[in-house]
């Protein structure tokens, strides 16, 4: 997933009409964007939502301690808590859906940011809730949005970032083509440091380990190749696997499906 074009920064403070209230507390709407389309780092107070129906985004969260970065296809949404400074990047062309919650509905207990499974409920309470006006049909969305949302499914997909440059720039490479290397001493080459300083770092900066964290990104960057509708076997070739039954049990075994589940995952209704 290199980049091709430079990024095209989009408007950040056109939220206003949609922002979230006490008395609406629930918003929806949706932007159909091109690929490169890229909203600088920010933060708002009130909860987000951000799900692609159709293509492909990566959106990138800081908190206190480090930054994770997330690559979603249309099947996954990520939750964004108030006050989280947070980047969105259009990797594919998309419709790009986005619901804001005001802090009195938020979950108290959701403070990171989290990977929700769309349910096809959720996907059309958040189409009918942008075309909603307020009166009681508009609360019983709210509600049934909310409540979609509160008790959707989780997913470990985020693939923490750590603040060392050295670090942070193999990281990069590695989520961009992590079939390219397989272990920490060859990865540890491009950094010009010894693949023990680069073993440490990862646990100092990001509390893990090279194949624990490797993993995670393998997981980001075959998932989106799945819902575009590539073979098993290509996509566990670009991860780094000498064979298509390695990759489908760790992928099994981190997602709870096979590979073959997310195949062409990548289009839902407009």
């Amino acid at each position: 997933m290199k980049r091709r074009h430079a990024l095209t920064p989009q408007a950040i403070g056109d939220t206003d009409p949609v922002a979230p209230t006490v008395q609406r507390p629930v918003r929806s709407r949706t932007r159909s964007l091109a690929v490169d389309a890229h909203f600088e780092p920010h933060c708002h107070p009130w909860a987000q939502l951000a799900y692609c129906a159709q293509g492909l985004i990566q959106v990138t969260a800081s908190d206190v301690e480090r930054q994770t970065t997330f690559i979603l296809p249309p099947s996954r949404a990520v939750w964004i808590p108030p006050d989280t400074r947070h980047a969105v990047t259009v990797l594919e062309a998309t419709e790009l859906r986005t619901v804001y919650l005001d802090p009195s509905v938020t979950p108290p207990h959701w403070r990171g940011c989290r990977v929700l499974v769309v349910s096809s409920l959720m996907r059309e309470l958040i189409r009918a809730l942008e075309a909603s006006t307020p009166g009681e049909r508009d609360g019983a969305l709210m509600a049934l949005t909310l409540h979609e949302i509160t008790h959707a499914n989780t997913q470990s997909l985020g693939v923490p970032l750590p603040r060392d440059k050295r670090l942070r720039a193999l990281c990069q490479s590695v989520l961009q083509a992590p079939g390219r290397c397989t272990t920490l001493a060859q990865w540890a080459v491009d950094t010009g440091a010894s693949e023990r300083t680069v073993a440490r770092l990862f646990r100092t900066e990001l509390s893990t380990t090279f194949q624990q964290w490797r993993q995670q990104a393998v997981l980001a960057h075959a998932l989106p190749m799945l819902a575009c509708g590539t073979p098993v076997s290509e996509v566990a070739a670009a991860s780094g696997y000498a064979s298509d039954s390695a990759f489908s049990a760790m992928f099994k075994s981190a997602l709870g499906q096979s590979p073959s589940y997310f195949l062409h995952k990548n289009v839902s209704r407009p």
